[in-house]
């Protein structure tokens, strides 16, 4: 018997193709046991190897730089990294101090390790940054380098545990996003108009090469994007006052994020976002972030489908996230889809956290995200929704997108916020399979929100210390 039941009225948007025509014609994964994606997580870790590296060392100061805070070491950091390039590999050494550059590209087989009282402090000179092939909220163009990038390298890292100062303040950078609440002041120049016209050139597909940006256009950089890149390592540094996002690889594979502690409240400071990578591991991570900690993606629209790229096997563990608009995110620029994704034994608590799993998407975007598996998360408090799945998170598209084997376990909430589940689905693609186990979520004010779902279990869940039944508008029947 059809399980799908209408809890709210929703206005409906016209589509040109239907749920059914877009459904994978795969078998859907559907868990029945927690111990299911506990071994899934296992092989994954398995696969997930950080790159190891040569002893020798080349420290920057051997090249010309100085830690004053005030020198450009630009060519340093160039000429450290090219010699160690070229001696097969090793340790770009950053010692104590203060120390200024422009952005900074890594080659393969290089570890950047920043020690203890060392700063990279990113030049604020957009004359500094050379346009390279980025991606820019999903979408591919040429723009300002992101102040560390790659592209096309392998065996890669950041480690140690000095500081990465992406220099943004209400100065520099961020009024460029266009509201005064990060210093932009009416008359003043944004991104909007770069951003719109971006959109228009993705929609009429003009190759990326050919998208050009940079001075003029107001699209900041991120601090860290490896492009298309194998074997990264990011680990122990702190980093912070990002321009836009901090940590974005684009289409890599084998990335381990651990030990790094993130902290900006400017305007889509992102923590990491994971863009169409596979095989990812962030663990024992610390988020306080002005908008997503962890947002994972696989590119907007035409971009994400063209490369078709899913965001594939990732775990998060032993986390901390405090600020943010969402805990783990998956999309909104998902066009690729999502899949295998797993966060285990993270810790969250903020009143400005808005909330704790959050699936975004749209019907320009298109694409199946699934197999999404939480487990163990502690909350203290958070503002609004405690797992959210929106479909008509921007505007309407032709594609339909599809959200399916959802399995959130041991979800403790000490005060909740205005819902302990929101759902905003297409009649035509509900979320499915939906199932919540072993959680207790206090003081929301309002149990669920939902409109289409199909196959949503609870076993065990409390809501406001009662024990939750769904509607039945909403049970199986």
């Amino acid at each position: 018997m059809k399980q799908t039941r209408k809890l709210s009225l929703l206005l409906a948007l016209p589509l040109l193709v239907t749920a059914m025509a877009l459904m994978p014609g795969d078998a859907p994964k559907v868990w029945t046991s927690a111990s299911e994606p506990l071994q899934e997580i296992e092989q994954i870790r398995k696969e997930i190897k950080a790159p190891v590296f040569s002893k020798k060392v080349f420290d920057i100061t051997a090249y010309g730089a100085k830690g004053d805070g005030v020198t450009d070491n630009s060519a340093a950091f160039k000429g450290a990294i090219e010699a160690c390039n070229t001696a097969g590999g090793g340790r770009v050494l950053v010692p104590e101090g203060k120390f200024l550059t422009g952005p900074i590209y890594l080659k393969s087989n290089v570890e950047l390790h920043v020690t203890e009282n060392a700063t990279i402090v990113f030049s604020r000179n957009t004359k500094d940054y050379p346009l390279v092939l980025a991606r820019w909220e999903g979408m591919d163009c040429m723009n300002y380098s992101p102040q560390i990038y790659a592209y096309h390298e392998e065996n890669i890292a950041v480690t140690g545990s000095g500081t990465l100062d992406g220099n943004a303040s209400k100065e520099y950078w961020w009024p460029w996003k266009g509201r005064t609440q990060y210093g932009w002041v009416k008359g003043a120049p944004s991104q909007q108009p770069a951003r719109d016209t971006l959109h228009v050139m993705m929609h009429n597909r003009v190759a990326p090469e050919k998208r050009i940006f940079g001075e003029g256009h107001y699209l900041r950089p991120y601090m860290l994007q490896p492009y298309q890149c194998r074997n990264i390592l990011i680990s122990g540094v702190k980093m912070i006052n990002s321009p836009m996002w901090f940590i974005s690889p684009v289409m890599c594979e084998n990335v381990t994020v651990e030990h790094v502690q993130i902290d900006s409240h400017g305007p889509n400071t992102d923590g990491c976002d994971p863009d169409a990578c596979k095989n990812v591991l962030i663990r024992n991570c610390f988020f306080n972030t002005g908008d997503d900690c962890i947002a994972i993606k696989s590119g907007r629209d035409e971009d994400g489908r063209q490369y078709g790229k899913p965001a594939e096997n990732h775990i998060i563990e032993n986390c901390t996230f405090k600020n943010g608009h969402g805990g783990v995110v998956i999309g909104s620029e998902i066009a690729g889809g999502a899949r295998n994704i797993y966060a285990v034994n993270c810790k969250m608590s903020s009143p400005d956290l808005d909330r704790i799993l959050r699936i975004k998407t749209s019907s320009s975007r298109g694409g199946t995200i699934e197999n999404v598996f939480l487990k163990h998360i502690e909350v203290g408090t958070y503002k609004d929704a405690a797992i959210t799945c929106d479909m008509f998170y921007e505007n309407p598209g032709n594609f339909m997108p599809v959200i399916r084997n959802i399995w959130v376990e041991e979800l403790n909430v000490a005060n909740g916020g205005n819902y302990a589940v929101a759902i905003n689905a297409y009649q035509q693609s509900p979320v499915q399979n939906l199932r919540l186990v072993n959680c207790n979520i206090k003081g929301v004010k309002t149990p669920v929100k939902i409109n289409f779902v199909k196959g949503m279990q609870l076993t065990n869940v409390k809501v406001n210390e009662a024990l939750f039944t769904l509607p039945d508008s909403l049970s199986a029947k």
